[in-house]
């Protein structure tokens, strides 16, 4: 059976159009008529049919993965074969390939790269919890979707608790580039071995090149196991460069226990991270949206120094230090002239209209000359005052008056 688009599998999902190719199916866009849906079916390949042994793998990969469930993994929704080839339907995720992104990109900053690790690092740990390992944890096997949700995807070559090995004796499954040593040398599988692969992708996308390389693929797979891991990038911050060696180790026991304790690492690492990166000179790489310093504006000198700048750069409001060019008649205010800022008339109206000796808000909003504390608290008495008063609670008591005569004839009020 060839896959086409219009081919109906189970009389439940039509094939809609094919959207990647892998070394053992075929990806495509699919129609769950019933709940009109759209989902992920990968199907074997054409050339592939009839053979016992991809199917069997397709059928481990359906068993390894049916039962998973976590946001950061790809849900199995359901499985079939017919006519010699078998297919496997899964959450249809609309996103990239990580793989995609480095080679867009070629490096992406930790403030990036390490929540996305963190993710697969939380799936991995679900997946190891079930007793399976992945065995190909790798860029183009995670899927990033438009709100930034990693997905890990793929068991085509997992292998689980009690299942009977379908690779030959010394046989090595896995992508070179990102095979643990430990599998490289034909021993069994493990969880630390995801691990030992995360370390790669994290490698990968902080330096820009994958640590080891080769002529072919098994010379790739014996530098895993020969050679040390090339430093990273100076510029990286130390405890992230730590974490990526720690993943990295040659001896399975020398990695983290757990995918969880990676996860937990990595959070810690970002929540740490700096905000902004920091220039050569150790300023922010950053300015304030409040008044802003003009360029070759001096520093503040010390009292009785000459000056061409009328206005020193307190930080809390300017300070008048020169006398106005132009005589002024006594008790007027001198007008200080706006300091010229970035952003056009808008900054300067804002910059005039701001009363002298009020500190400026950093955002540069006001309103009346008021800061929009003041503002705030102003509008929140009126409220008060006019509720107050439409309850009768502010009506003035009823006065006593007396009315007498004045000496002029003419009646008096006296209020008592």
């Amino acid at each position: 059976m060839r896959p086409r688009v219009g081919l109906e599998l189970q009389g439940r999902y039509t094939l809609v159009e094919r959207i990647a190719l892998g070394g053992m199916g075929e990806v495509w866009r699919a129609t769950d008529l019933r709940s009109g849906r759209a989902v992920a079916v990968k199907i074997l390949r054409p050339e592939l049919a009839g053979d016992e042994i991809f199917l069997s793998r397709l059928r481990a990969e359906a068993t390894n993965s049916r039962g998973l469930r976590h946001p950061n993994l790809a849900v199995v929704l359901d499985s079939g074969e017919k006519e010699g080839t078998g297919w496997i339907v899964m959450e249809l995720v609309q996103g990239r390939a990580l793989s995609d992104i480095l080679t867009e990109r070629g490096t992406l900053p930790p403030s990036e790269i390490l929540p996305v690790l963190a993710q697969v690092a939380r799936a991995l740990q679900v997946v190891h919890d079930s007793g399976v390992v992945h065995r190909d944890v790798k860029p183009s096997n995670i899927l990033i979707n438009r709100e930034g949700l990693a997905k890990l995807t793929d068991f085509g070559i997992s292998t689980g608790l009690n299942q009977r090995p379908m690779t030959a004796s010394g046989m090595v499954m896995g992508t070179a580039q990102y095979l643990a040593p430990e599998q490289a040398m034909g021993n069994m599988a493990t969880p630390a071995g995801d691990l030992y692969g995360l370390g790669i992708i994290a490698y990968e996308a902080l330096a820009g090149r994958r640590p080891f390389t080769g002529a072919t693929q098994v010379d790739i797979a014996f530098s895993h196991v020969n050679d040390d891991v090339p430093p990273l990038p100076d510029t990286l911050p130390p405890q992230v460069s730590d974490v990526v060696l720690s993943l990295l180790a040659k001896k399975p026991k020398d990695r983290p226990a757990s995918a969880r304790e990676v996860a937990r690492t990595l959070d810690r690492i970002v929540v740490n991270l700096p905000p902004e990166p920091w220039t050569s000179s150790g300023a922010l790489g950053w300015e304030a949206t409040g008044r802003r310093q003009e360029p070759g504006h001096e520093a503040p000198q010390p009292e009785g120094s000459t000056r061409d700048s009328a206005f020193s750069t307190h930080p809390t409001r300017p300070r008048q230090t020169a006398q106005p060019a132009h005589p002024q008649t006594p008790g007027a205010a001198a007008t200080p002239k706006a300091v010229s800022q970035p952003g056009g008339a808008r900054s300067q109206q804002n910059s005039e209209d701001a009363p002298e000796g009020t500190p400026r808000h950093a955002s540069g909003r006001r309103f009346m000359g008021m800061r929009l504390p003041s503002l705030r608290f102003f509008v929140l008495v009126l409220a008060v005052s006019a509720v107050l008063a439409g309850l009768g609670t502010l009506d003035p008591a009823p006065e006593a008056s007396t009315t007498a005569t004045s000496g002029a004839g003419f009646p008096v009020k006296e209020v008592l």
